[in-house]
């Protein structure tokens, strides 16, 4: 596959969009995983899901699966879901309270800390305490959990120092999630971020969300649309201050990190069908400034922050053109539904949204499949995809040493 590989990069211009292969091929989708997924740092859940002893959550993407759990020492670990003696799966339940993980297969039983506990008839030479489950790399930043299982993780806390003042003042860590929904869609997983990473298609996919975000078109944003937000965030406590970071071009950042505040049209406090608040201020804040952040913490980990609610966006592959698009409402820890919020009324954008870009991404993949597709040119407005390609084949580059002249 190398040379084949070479010869597809040579064909690819950096201002058009990817070979069809990329999105049609499983020994690339093999790679994706093995090169890509399995060394990039990746948001996996929130620290409230597990606040106490023996909760733990899963958390799966292609082939692998992590168990995330709260040990005996009230530490969070990461594992891996694989049983130290033949490789079964350990945890079957998707999350829950437990004392111990048993394995379903021949009952060897793990510790919360991953430390084998227990497997019968071994014989007096095996050691237990080489046949824990593996760990993988953990970052907790604001109460947001992150994992890479790679031996070899890119460098996340210079990123996260810089974006430490910029995320402060809403308090992420004092976040709880009170929804999370799974939108399936028959594509690559790739099309469905670059769905996300541009808004290009937001005015004709996305009709809710053009009503209230000025993201939709860029001349719509104008410098004084701009200027009011600015002054008004600031006035709120919130920083005027914006953040990209492209982790090709740093020796201390191997990721891509982003934070930048916009504009809401006037009348709009949130993203809501009504315009008005859905929920309690986040953090800090002392008032509604209007406007919205786009944050990201490498290219897999986007999240969009209003005054009073903060959505995460997640496109896990599950095969080839099979992706889960899961989004994940978050509210103050403190606020009650029925009282503080309506879920209905917080879900509403974010649904519909979600559900044309279910449509608009398996209209994508179907023309993709054809024999006939050839990349096309990307706009002005798609620079965010030009960013995850350099960054995705330099990755795959890296790791499997083609040379990458003709693609970065």
């Amino acid at each position: 596959m190398e040379e084949g590989f070479k010869e597809l990069i040579s064909r690819y211009q950096g201002s058009h969009s990817l070979p069809r292969q990329f999105y049609t091929s499983e020994t690339l989708y093999k790679m994706d995983i093995e090169h890509y997924w399995n060394h990039s740092w990746i948001w996996v859940g929130h620290i409230n899901q597990i606040s106490n002893v023996g909760d733990f959550f899963l958390f799966d993407y292609g082939y692998e699966s992590i168990i995330v759990a709260r040990d005996k020492d009230k530490c969070i670990n990461a594992f891996l879901n694989v049983c130290r003696h033949r490789g079964s799966r350990v945890c079957i339940e998707k999350s829950g309270n437990t004392r111990v993980f048993a394995c379903p297969y021949h009952a060897w039983t793990y510790e919360l800390n991953g430390n084998l506990r227990a497997a019968r008839e071994m014989g007096d030479g095996f050691d237990k305490a080489k046949h824990y489950l593996k760990r993988v790399n953990l970052r907790i930043f604001h109460g947001l959990i992150f994992i890479c299982i790679s031996d070899d993780p890119p460098n996340i806390d210079e990123g996260l120092l810089q974006l430490e003042e910029l995320v402060a003042p809403f308090e992420f860590e004092n976040l709880k999630i009170v929804h999370s929904a799974n939108y399936p869609v028959a594509a690559n997983w790739k099309l469905a971020l670059e769905n996300y990473m541009e808004c290009y298609h937001c005015a004709p996919a996305h009709l809710e969300y053009s009503r209230s975000h000025s993201l939709k078109d860029p001349s719509s944003a104008n410098i004084e649309l701009k200027n009011c937000l600015l002054k008004k965030s600031i006035e709120v406590g919130l920083s005027g201050d914006e953040l990209q970071i492209n982790g090709l071009g740093s020796k201390d950042v191997e990721m891509d990190f982003y934070f930048s505040r916009y504009p809401l049209f006037q009348g709009y406090q949130t993203g809501s069908k009504s315009g008005k608040k859905l929920a309690p201020l986040l953090g800090k804040l002392k008032d509604f400034d209007g406007g919205t952040t786009d944050i990201q913490i490498g290219i897999l980990n986007n999240f969009l922050s209003y005054s009073d609610h903060v959505i995460g966006y997640r496109f896990i592959p599950r095969s080839l053109q099979s992706t889960d698009i899961e989004v994940i409402w978050m509210v103050r820890q403190d606020a009650e539904e029925g009282i503080d919020y309506n879920l209905e009324d917080l879900i509403w954008l974010w649904h519909c949204t979600s559900q044309d870009d279910e449509r608009i991404i398996g209209l994508n993949q179907k023309g993709v499949n054809s024999d006939h597709y050839v990349p096309g040119p990307l706009s002005n407005m798609e620079w965010g995809i030009k960013a995850f390609h350099a960054g995705y084949l330099k990755q795959l580059d890296k790791k499997t040493n083609i040379n990458s002249k003709n693609f970065v």
